[in-house]
């Protein structure tokens, strides 16, 4: 599975094992990455990412992927994600007016 996500701004972090005779060898820690489908209402459609599971977590909190993307800063999304809130803030706007 790819480590670049679409939500939450997750990546490897690098760090040292530490053995108990107190030697350190070099380690990747990777994110839980989890591939879920989030459906969308805005849109009508189930959307694939690749999310950590501290972001599942997040959006179930927001109520939604909608909410969510709707209360996240733009400057903290990446491209696609960007794209698909203005997406959902110009369709939301067309369907409440």
């Amino acid at each position: 599975m790819t480590r670049k996500l679409t939500l939450g701004g997750k990546a490897p972090l690098i760090g040292n094992r530490v053995s108990h005779s107190n030697r350190k060898t070099k380690h990747a820690f990777l994110p839980n990455i989890q591939q879920r489908s989030l459906y969308s209402m805005v849109l009508g459609r189930s959307l694939r990412m690749t999310l950590p599971a501290a972001a599942i977590r997040t959006v179930d909190k927001h109520g939604g992927l909608d909410n969510y993307l709707l209360a996240a800063d733009p400057t903290t999304l990446n491209g696609p994600m960007r794209r698909l809130q203005t997406l959902i803030r110009t369709r939301g706007k067309a369907s409440a007016g």
